[in-house]
């Protein structure tokens, strides 16, 4: 029982797993800046939507600032058809996303890193009467620019790029944008984790994420969403909830664990016999491949794949200690050196990721490939 105790009361280890869902207070949850949004806009009405957009926009009559951040964001054609007619009839759609390829709108983005090893991170707003000052983001993450905009229509907001030991400017590019269409406009933002717990809490930063939400129209309302989040919860059953609830687990682990006292001494009393019993198959096997078919016969390939991305580079700074603030050649270097990899190969694994991090959609055939180079480096024969 004291194990028990002792194992009920130890802190939890941080997750970063980046859920952008509202009710988390993890780090790449984005519980503040939801709670913070009826005190920087304290007329406007905020609107939390559940459903998906395509669903949501039937209803013509709606206005407003719909509002979408995330790790990654994959609107059906019909879906983003619907967001364009919905900003066409006079209201505004922001997105901070890791990258969004919009042909209707001559949108593309690509990913960017420094030329050496050591180099932070910059983050800057044009517009003179916001902050000057250059932010930056200690943790590694998925540094996004935009490749193509429409120059005729676009404004560029802000940029991003990295700086070398000088405080020199060796890379830069826009990574925040406006694009007006019909009576409406679109604002496009590559860098998510700015709406963050995580960032938001380490001062000057949420300057920052101010300055961004300050473009958005206050006379409108927002309308928050909570759909297309990495992190949203789905109840299946009550165990599922029981084991989600920290009080819970432990009071359903204490009794059965009385329960299991009870027998063996109320046996031990009366002397009765007891049959041997099989032991129940270890079934984590199963589930998880009964979870994994879930996500496999939804097709959401693009989101499986970049969950793998995910914990391929935490992998890399826990396993093999290498930083993944930037990829680059010497990080190839490292990498390789580290994990006793060829150069060519781990440089055709990180080829590939950026391959899958530009598109909106991939395959069975290239989240098969990609899964292979994972499995294969991480398990070298």
């Amino acid at each position: 029982m004291a194990f028990i105790y002792l194992e009920s009361v130890k802190p939890k280890p941080l997750n970063w797993f980046p859920t952008y869902a509202a009710k988390h207070k993890l780090p790449y949850g984005t519980y503040v800046l939801r709670n913070e949004l009826e005190t920087i806009f304290p007329d406007t009405e905020i609107q939390d939507i559940t459903t998906p957009p395509y669903e949501f926009l039937q209803d013509t009559t709606k206005t407003g600032t719909y509002f979408f951040i995330d790790d990654g964001i994959n609107f059906g054609e019909d879906e983003f058809n619907k967001l364009l007619q919905f900003v066409e009839r006079g209201n505004d759609v922001f997105i901070s996303t890791h990258g969004i390829n919009i042909d209707t709108l001559h949108l593309k983005t690509e990913g960017i890193s420094s030329v050496e090893y050591e180099q932070d991170v910059f983050f800057k707003l044009y517009n003179k009467n916001l902050s000057k000052k250059e932010f930056s983001f200690d943790r590694g993450f998925y540094n996004t620019t935009f490749s193509e905009i429409d120059t005729l229509k676009a404004t560029a907001l802000g940029i991003t790029g990295y700086l070398n030991s000088d405080g020199e400017r060796v890379y830069e590019g826009i990574n925040f944008l406006k694009e007006p269409f019909g009576k409406g406009n679109f604002y496009f933002h590559t860098f998510p984790e700015a709406f963050t717990n995580y960032y938001i809490l380490k001062s000057p930063n949420q300057q920052y994420t101010a300055s961004v939400l300050s473009y958005l129209d206050a006379s409108k309302p927002i309308l928050w969403d909570a759909y297309y989040k990495t992190g949203k919860s789905k109840i299946t059953s009550p165990m599922q909830y029981i084991l989600g609830s920290k009080s819970l687990k432990w009071a359903y682990y204490i009794t059965l664990i009385g329960v299991l006292i009870f027998i063996i001494f109320e046996g031990k009393r009366k002397q009765r016999y007891i049959p041997i019993i099989t032991p129940l198959k270890n079934q984590t096997l199963a589930f998880t491949r009964t979870i994994a078919n879930m996500y496999y016969e939804k097709s959401e390939h693009k989101n499986i794949a970049e969950h793998k991305i995910t914990y391929l580079l935490e992998y890399i700074r826990t396993k093999l200690h290498v930083p993944t603030v930037t990829i680059n050649d010497s990080f190839y270097t490292y990498v390789a050196s580290r994990s006793g990899h060829k150069l060519d190969d781990v440089k055709k694994l990180f080829k590939q990721i950026d391959v899958i991090h530009q598109k909106n959609t991939i395959t069975k055939e290239e989240l098969i490939g990609l899964n292979s180079l994972i499995e294969k480096f991480k398990n070298p024969v």
